[in-house]
Order: structure tokens, then sequence, then C-alpha cells
């Protein structure tokens, strides 16, 4: 069992444009409307896959009980936190290139109470889980400490998916795997992140603030997992990307159904994560999606290669 919270959840409207004019009225081309969050993305990637799964999430409002109608099919226990308001709704508008502009929404305010039957209901639902994902923003209300205060908490193996003071708040309390993306890679160690050897130190500056591991996810470059003793590379290249929406989160997915350590289960998460860009929207990839033959893992690290757009 992986256990997923989600403290700011969301319903996710994917709506496709032939391209993205500011100003201009616009006629869709296709869209979709999914179960939202980081956490519910990993819940989502893992029960497409048969893997037990387990999503704690405040609901609350119109938008709450469409969320949780939406995940009803899917095959995810979900553990429910009432909450006085509403659920948030996000909008990502995609280009046939892949580009995707996403707006999303503050959501719901928690109370101090609310953020507390949070925490309560996160670590009953952690009991003898072989993962709790701590993943996504946290809503207003919400103190920045939230994931170290969990971290301090949960038993067992506790992957954190977040970004700039949430996250570097939890370092100290020893998370066994953090996965930034390359920006928030770059914002919490303070360090460029423009070639794969200042991404694999970046990585290794975030363990010696007390992650044990860190898989950090560099978009259409592939991703690095890193620890204190060793730092591998993986990569596999996607020609004709539909939607980035959701792939970190098949990614971490992937890597934690792997078993959560190696190369292997870094390979494994490009296989999901690149599968996912395959895919409309924030959809996530089943196991005829994969094709683990086009990941590439790198015998040595390309310390020297410059990422896209650097």
């Amino acid at each position: 069992m992986i256990v997923t919270l989600t403290p700011n959840p969301s319903v996710d409207r994917t709506v496709e444009v032939a391209a993205l004019l500011r100003g201009e009225v616009l006629r869709a081309t296709g869209g979709r409307v999914d179960p939202g969050g980081k956490g519910v993305n990993v819940s989502r990637a893992l029960a497409a896959h048969a893997v037990a799964t387990r999503a704690v999430l405040p609901i609350g409002g119109a938008v709450g009980r469409q969320l949780v109608d939406l995940l009803e099919p899917v095959g995810i226990e979900v553990v429910q936190v009432s909450i006085h308001g509403d659920v948030r709704a996000n909008v990502s508008v995609v280009e046939p290139d892949g580009s995707v502009t996403k707006l999303n929404e503050l959501g719901p305010t928690l109370s101090a109470t609310e953020t507390a039957a949070l925490v309560q209901a996160t670590v009953r639902a952690s009991g003898g889980a072989a993962w709790t994902v701590l993943s996504g923003s946290l809503p207003p209300g919400c103190p920045v400490d939230l994931y170290a205060t969990l971290l301090s908490l949960l038993p067992g193996p506790v992957a954190v998916d977040t970004s700039g003071e949430p996250l570097g708040k939890a370092l100290p309390a020893r998370p066994h795997l953090v996965k930034p993306n390359r920006e928030e890679l770059a914002e919490v160690s303070g360090l460029p992140v423009h070639t794969v050897g200042q991404a694999v130190t970046a990585a290794r500056s975030l363990v010696e603030r007390g992650a044990r591991a860190v898989l950090a996810s560099l978009g259409a470059d592939g991703a690095v997992l890193v620890t204190d003793t060793d730092a591998w590379f993986a990569e596999s290249p996607v020609d004709a990307p539909i939607s980035s929406v959701g792939a970190g989160d098949a990614a971490l997915a992937g890597f934690l159904a792997a078993g959560g350590a190696g190369p292997e289960a870094l390979r494994r998460a490009l296989a999901w994560g690149s599968a996912a860009v395959r895919l409309p929207g924030s959809r996530m990839p089943g196991p005829n999606d994969l094709d683990l033959s086009a990941v590439q893992l790198a015998v040595n690290v390309p310390y020297e290669r410059h990422l896209k757009g650097q």
C-alpha cells in the first residue's frame, strides 16, 4: 500500500487549443476533466498499474464532491477530511507542441482544526504503508512546516514532492526521498541548474541538508537520482509530446512502485513519466502505455551536458 496526502487537491479541466493567443476568443479543439493535485495523480498512476493506494484528501463544496465522484471508479481508496471551504478548480491550456499554460486557484483556507484533522487522518491511513507521499502545494491556512511535522509522526518511508519553503522546512526532518523538478531544485538549493552536473550538485546539497535521496526530474532532459554516495542519470526522449501535466507525478509513482531506490527504479520512473507526456491532459499511463526499452540509463553521468534551453 502506498498512501498519498494532497493538502490542496483540485478538479483539473484541460483545454486544447491550436495556439494560445492572449486577449483573443479561442475555440477549443478538445478537452477533458480529471481529478487533480500531485498526490492524487500519484495515486491515479499507481491504481492504473493495480498498485494498492490510499489518498488522504480535504473535501469540501461542490467541487470536492465532484473530485470524489471522479475518483470513485479509478480504484483508489479515498480518506475524506471534511472542510468548510470549496476544493479548487484548475485550468490547463495545452497547445499542439505540448506547451502547457496552467491557471491554478489558491485553494480553500484550512482552519487549525481542519489541518490537525488532516494530520491525524494521514498518520492513521499510513499505518503499515510501504511509502507515504506528501505532495503538492499547501493551501492557505496550513503552516509551512506541515510536511516537517508529518515527517516526525510517520513511522515508515516518506517521499516529499513540494517546493519552496515547505520543501526547505522538510529537509532537516530527514525525508527518505524528495522529488523536485528542475526549477524547484534550483530554488531550494540556491544553485544554478544549467547542466546535468549542476543538477547533481544541487541535489547533493539537499542530501547534505537532510534528504536521504533526491529524484530530480529535468523535463525533456530526463532525471537524476542522487544519494550521499551515488548519482545516476536516465532519459527517455519523446518525439511527439502531447501534455506534460502530471508527468512528474507519474514518474514518482513509477519510482515508488519499483521499490523507491536505485537505478532500476529510476528507469521505471522515466518510463512512467515519458508515457504520461504522450497522453492527453493529466491522464495517467497504464501498463500498455510503457516502453521501458526507450529509457536510456547512463553508465556514466554526463555531467557536462547542457540542459535544453540553456
